[in-house]
């Protein structure tokens, strides 16, 4: 069963004047639950149309979007936070809070879903385990590495048990030894049994993982490799 499911995808937006310019055209494509695969393009491609409309932060002009086996066209405003729970995003700029801890911004999640205090901190210490920051939680994101605040932000996307990872250009601002371990920590979701999508411009560092490519040109979608990672089940160890 697939995680993500695109058929006909269509979304445009008004370009200010009496037209609409065409960010995605006709876009069809499977994600299976527990893939790893890459999305590249160039800049405007409509890379990050495609992940908002994954989140439901934009919905389609025509076609339909599933995520889980849920259609997302007759999804109601009141089933999107549950939706989101079900998805971790990393940002390319880390987006965390420079007033608060590093568990405040890894337990955010948890509060806006109302965990309890106890079990909130329990999920928050095993997501910082699990990206090897366990003994960060009192310190302040500022006084972080780079490639440790984007430790952070993974840290914060997977506290949930999301069943989809999403990132947006994780390894932007890193070297490339750097972007290897933060891309060796999604491999390692994916492991678990994590679906995991990764926008990205760095074609090196694609070639050399060696997995599926999705590539956007204009709006459009095409395959450029047809490797698929190998599902690991629904199972989430994280």
């Amino acid at each position: 069963m697939s995680m993500v499911r695109f058929e006909g995808v269509t979304k445009r937006y008004s370009d200010g004047r009496s037209g609409s310019k065409e960010a995605l055209s006709q876009v069809d494509f499977e994600l299976a639950k527990g893939e790893f695969a890459f999305l590249t393009g160039h800049s405007g491609a409509g890379k990050s149309t495609l992940l908002k409309l994954m989140m439901q932060m934009e919905r389609p002009s025509k076609g339909q979007v599933y995520v889980d086996g849920v259609s997302l066209n007759t999804m109601k405003a009141s089933q999107v936070p549950y939706l989101r729970r079900k998805i971790g995003v990393v940002f390319q700029n880390h987006q965390l809070l420079f007033d608060r801890t590093v568990f405040d911004n890894v337990a955010l999640p948890l509060l806006i879903a109302g965990y309890q205090p106890a079990e909130a901190a329990r999920r928050v210490r095993a997501a910082l385990d699990s990206v090897g920051l366990l003994g960060f939680e009192h310190r302040n994101p500022i006084e972080l590495s780079g490639g440790e605040q984007q430790r952070v932000g993974i840290a914060r996307a997977v506290v949930n048990k999301p069943k989809l990872l999403l990132a947006d250009e994780p390894t932007g601002n890193l070297d490339p030894e750097l972007s290897e371990e933060i891309m060796n920590l999604f491999l390692r979701f994916q492991q678990v049994g994590v679906t995991v999508l990764i926008a990205t411009h760095d074609i090196a560092l694609i070639e050399r993982m060696g997995h599926r490519r999705l590539v956007l040109d204009h709006g459009r979608l095409y395959e450029h490799s047809t490797q698929h990672a190998s599902s690991a089940g629904d199972d989430h160890g994280l």
